[in-house]
């Protein structure tokens, strides 16, 4: 280790938990957030500021205003010019800890890209808001014994998971299916920062301990913590069960991409268009779409308004269209204007 790095990490270094073996391991790791957005932007602050070798940040959003409240990597620049998460973090990450490589990846994960995007991680961590994403990094994990920390937050509320497989529970053997019914979302039930903060800290000790080496110290509960009314809870997840089916019966569906929509509710009154192997110029979309409404692009995103509605549009032809819960509606605006 240099001395110019001795001296950043070396608070981390006396700890003995760490010690100087444990952050030359850190060191040498490779981690990858799925999401990065309120708990995925704590998460990676807190790994790139604990010396992770390469963390590699995946997420399909762009900042906006109303993230700034709790997504700690972001700023109102970032939200003035609707950056990608992922460029805006490693851009931001880049200023307090340039010794460390940081793998920005403005993308949706789906079962097409999930090695390309997932490959060659010692650890994988959650960062993102549906339960069908988590899945499929839960079917990637299993699959290919790599570890991966769940975890969420809304309103007061945090949950996290230690997933090794073949040793733990996985998230298909605590929760067999997604939660049906209404469920709350930031959109609906608001979220606290400080929630978000416990939870990304208590998945970023779990994720040091892993890669330091010291397995035996993790915690094979679900924990669930409300900061708000002092309300906790842990449900064992020690063992695989038996009759699940990614650990027991090692069927992969979500990773199979079976029953896949091409369209979804977004959150924040929006829907996301899937397409995908549709690349977009923006200068050519700009001008084709000028006389429809107002239109600015950079070189990741294009931003479309036409009253009531506001497009976000991607390089590969994904959107993201606001204004609307209906999807018919979001398909029709997208095959009018980029195409069908």
């Amino acid at each position: 280790m240099s001395l110019e790095l001795e001296d950043r990490y070396s608070r981390q270094v006396l700890f003995t938990g760490i010690g100087r073996d444990g952050q030359e391991r850190l060191a040498e790791s490779r981690i990858v957030i799925v999401g990065c957005g309120a708990t995925g932007s704590a998460l990676a602050t807190l790994l790139a500021r604990s010396g992770v070798g390469v963390l590699r940040i995946v997420d399909r959003d762009y900042v906006e205003s109303s993230n700034l409240q709790r997504q700690s990597l972001f700023d109102e620049d970032d939200a003035r010019e609707s950056l990608p998460k992922a460029i805006a973090a490693a851009r931001q990450i880049a200023r307090f800890n340039s010794q460390i490589v940081v793998e920005p990846h403005v993308a949706d994960l789906t079962p097409a890209n999930v090695e390309h995007l997932l490959g060659s991680a010692d650890l994988i961590l959650d960062g993102t808001d549906n339960f069908e994403t988590r899945y499929l990094v839960n079917d990637y994990a299993v699959k290919n014994s790599v570890p991966w920390i769940y975890a969420a937050a809304v309103g007061s509320y945090g949950v996290t998971l230690n997933v090794i497989p073949g040793e733990t529970a996985c998230l298909a053997c605590v929760f067999p299916d997604a939660p049906r019914g209404t469920v709350e979302t930031c959109e609906t039930a608001g979220i606290l920062n400080s929630a978000v903060n416990l939870v990304a800290s208590l998945a970023t000790t779990e994720a040091l301990k892993l890669l330091v080496g010291v397995r035996a110290r993790m915690r094979r509960t679900l924990l669930s913590w409300d900061v708000w009314t002092n309300e906790r809870a842990e449900v064992t997840a020690a063992r695989p069960h038996a009759g699940c089916r990614a650990c027991g019966e090692r069927r992969f569906i979500h990773l199979a991409g079976e029953g896949r929509p091409h369209i979804t509710l977004c959150g924040r009154n929006s829907v996301q268009i899937h397409e995908r192997q549709r690349p977009v110029n923006f200068a050519e979309m700009t001008t084709r779409l000028g006389p429809h409404g107002t239109v600015r692009h950079n070189e990741f995103v294009l931003k479309f308004w036409h009253e009531p509605y506001e497009m976000t549009l991607f390089p590969d032809g994904r959107a993201i269209i606001k204004g609307t819960t209906d999807t018919a509606v979001a398909r029709s605006l997208y095959a009018r204007y980029v195409g069908s």
